[in-house]
């Protein structure tokens, strides 16, 4: 039997669930945090560093990215290339299903390797990680995943 995994994520909190039955029931199987991604970033900082203004040198119309961006991007790392690519190699899902918002979705899909890229068979831009399992199954399969 093909093992159906979805992942409903955000910047703090990747609920990886496995659909169990044929009814398509779910089974939370691990819950991940990143309490960085809801701080704000004076939470994060412990010291002050120096910013500069003005034009000075490649790069500087760039915005500088935010501590709490940074702990996002790295989550988003974390359960791409790490978690996601290691459940693969393990054959614990052979099909992938990513709900998050917009944002959070982009930033995983830049994590994924190409062999979990090729596992992904949904994508839904919808923020449900704060939703247990069963909401999770309602709200997903009543759109008709």
């Amino acid at each position: 039997m093909t093992t159906t995994w979805i992942i409903a994520a955000d910047a703090s909190r990747a609920r990886i669930l496995q659909v169990t039955d044929r009814q398509q029931n779910l089974a939370e199987i691990e819950d991940l945090a990143n309490p960085e991604g809801r701080a704000h970033d004076r939470e994060l900082i412990s010291d002050a560093h120096a910013r500069f203004s003005g034009t000075s040198g490649p790069g500087s119309d760039r915005e500088e990215m935010s501590a709490t961006e940074h702990a996002t991007e790295l989550f988003a790392k974390r359960l791409g290339d790490y978690y996601l690519d290691k459940a693969r190699t393990a054959h614990r899902y052979h099909r992938l299903h990513l709900i998050a918002p917009p944002k959070f979705l982009g930033q995983l899909r830049k994590e994924l390797g190409k062999e979990v890229e090729k596992l992904v068979a949904e994508e839904l831009p919808k923020d449900l990680a704060w939703l247990n399992a069963r909401e999770i199954q309602a709200k997903y399969f009543a759109k008709g995943a």
